[in-house]
């Protein structure tokens, strides 16, 4: 066992130096990231070449709750508050009901697959049953796909949200267990729930606030923002706890209103966080991966793997279908969520508070909790982007600037300086520089062009190459003009602009009387008083996003654009 100070420094240095490394490799593969870190703290535990011995249970869960604390933060600073209008309803289902349908049928299964009493089986389907944040947000903001917004919001609205359901399950089982042949009182149940997420969301909007003037109105040196928002967010985590509340939903919370409250401070925070949430997921997966024992998974290997089978193919999209069905999600949407069901650190976490509470059996319950979430991160997490193209929930990729920076200029002014590169066959390719006057992008102007890794000079006599990089001041908010000018016209197959959208774009606000005068369609009176962007909406039953479809008759419109919820420009297809 590693004693040594140095030592100690030494293996965690290079476990994380390695799991690190291993990025390459995990791409090249479509594994998750996440998942090799996992990996590379178990074959550096006890029964790997590493032979560190680590049990510590308390510890651990000590080091984890910190790690998710960061990570929830980190995911809550970059929710945008549009995001979670468009998908809060379905998501909160999701994270509530959702959770306690797959607890519950999870529950059942492993009652008779593991032959254990009906309170350990639902104990377990309530420490698998909530979706980790740490899993989904790395894996999809790194897998490169561009999902449509409603889609990626619930996604990722749910992983933040479901874990004080699951703790609450786990805590109630945990009582049911420990009450043996006794009744728990149906208030306390109540009670129990009532401060879970009292607590937490109330300490989340009011420490979120708290945080976002505070940043606002003091002045220090750049880094120290992003200090003073994690030290605060985990004051507020673990106050929370301490008190019965939920700390993660109150952390969650506290990123949310951070993220959104706009200030000088805002983006040196998100830099800094990004870096930081890195760190906490590294080192929770190593953490965790030292905790197991592999020899000690294979007594329950068999009966782990099918109660993953359950969870993926039975309890998980039948949760997803139940919950989403009243908001009318499309069935390939549906069918998409419930397979980015993803299982990563929060199951492992929550399976270690049976074995602190000398649960019997609970060590059998924490191997088939970490099975479990290795099935799910090999299998569901390796196949995100080929599933997103089979069901067809993938929008167009729109080029985004290689760098970009929020400038202020004024006490509530601010301007963005912004970083293309001109792509094979862009509309910027042989373009002067006065040829920027005629975008829609106000307050635009040319700052530099790096052209081979040299500057070059500013004039009117220049002409844009394919790869020059090109540093642009602009008003905020006009990304999406800027990237049209420097992107490839055309891209292959489905998602080609053309391809996906029509060759054909109509403002959003044009008559749908003129569209159906034109192409021949039979509307009704109250449809043809309605603006095309309108016309969708209706016919959609819902807040739309880009991506979605309706057909009228011989033509496709398809939403290209929007502005809050109102639709911009609609791509017409015949």
């Amino acid at each position: 066992m590693l004693t040594e100070p140095n030592l100690v420094l030494l293996f965690g240095g290079l476990m994380l130096l390695a799991g690190i490394l291993a990025k390459s490799v995990s791409d090249r593969l479509g594994f998750p990231l996440l998942l090799l870190f996992l990996l590379v703290g178990m074959f550096a535990g006890e029964d790997g070449v590493g032979g560190i011995e680590f049990d510590s249970f308390e510890t651990a869960f000590l080091g984890s709750n910190l790690a998710l604390a960061i990570i929830l933060l980190d995911g809550g600073l970059r929710t945008q508050m549009d995001t979670f209008r468009t998908a809060l309803a379905p998501a909160g289902v999701l994270a509530t009901v959702g959770v306690v349908l797959t607890a519950a049928c999870v529950g059942v299964a492993a009652t008779v697959l593991l032959g254990v009493d009906w309170r350990l089986g639902l104990l377990l389907g309530a420490i698998v049953g909530s979706t980790d944040a740490a899993a989904v947000f790395n894996l999809l903001r790194q897998s490169g796909i561009a999902l449509n917004e409603r889609v990626r919001a619930t996604l990722e609205i749910e992983s933040g949200a479901n874990d004080p359901m699951a703790i609450f399950l786990v805590l109630l089982s945990l009582q049911f267990i420990v009450a043996a042949d006794s009744m728990v009182e149906p208030l306390a149940i109540a009670g129990l729930f009532l401060t879970q997420f009292g607590i937490g969301a109330a300490a989340g909007l009011v420490g979120g606030t708290a945080l976002a003037r505070l940043i606002s109105r003091m002045r220090m040196a750049e880094g120290l923002y992003a200090l003073l928002v994690a030290s605060g967010a985990i004051a507020i985590f673990a106050g929370v706890n301490h008190v019965g509340g939920s700390g993660f939903l109150a952390v969650y919370l506290t990123g949310i209103i951070v993220g959104n409250s706009r200030g000088r401070a805002t983006e040196h925070v998100k830099l800094a966080m990004d870096g930081l949430a890195w760190l906490a997921q590294a080192g929770l997966f190593l953490i965790l991966g030292l905790l197991v024992k592999p020899s000690n998974l294979l007594d329950s290997l068999v009966v782990a793997l099918l109660l993953a089978a359950v969870l993926m193919f039975l309890a998980r999209p039948l949760a997803v279908f139940l919950c989403l069905l009243p908001f009318r999600f499309p069935l390939r949407e549906m069918s998409y969520i419930s397979w980015v069901g993803l299982r990563g650190a929060v199951p492992i976490v929550l399976a270690i508070f049976p074995v602190m509470a000398g649960i019997p059996e609970s060590q059998l319950l924490f191997n088939v909790t970490f099975v479990v979430v290795l099935a799910s991160l090999v299998i569901q997490g390796s196949s995100i982007p080929r599933v997103a193209q089979w069901l067809k929930v993938l929008i167009p990729y729109r080029t985004r600037p290689i760098d970009s920076h929020e400038l202020w200029i004024g006490s509530n002014t601010t301007v963005e300086l912004l970083a293309f590169t001109v792509e094979p066959g862009a509309a910027a390719t042989g373009a002067q520089p006065a040829r920027l006057e005629r975008l829609d992008v106000p307050g635009l102007q040319l700052v530099q062009v790096v052209r081979d890794g040299r500057r070059l000079p500013l004039a009117d006599s220049l002409f844009f190459q394919e790869n020059d990089v090109l540093w642009l001041l602009a008003d905020p908010g006009h990304t999406e003009n800027l990237a049209s000018f420097f992107s490839r016209r055309e891209r292959s197959g489905e998602l080609a602009s053309s391809s996906f959208f029509g060759e054909f774009m109509l403002n959003g606000d044009s008559p749908a009387a003129d569209l159906a005068v034109s192409y021949g369609l039979t509307l009704s009176p109250s449809q043809r008083e309605a603006s095309v962007g309108e016309l969708i909406t209706r016919e959609k039953g819902r807040r739309c996003v880009v991506g979605d479809r309706i057909a009228l008759g011989p033509v496709s419109l398809t939403v290209k654009s929007m502005d809050g919820s109102r639709i911009t420009s609609v791509g017409l297809k015949l």
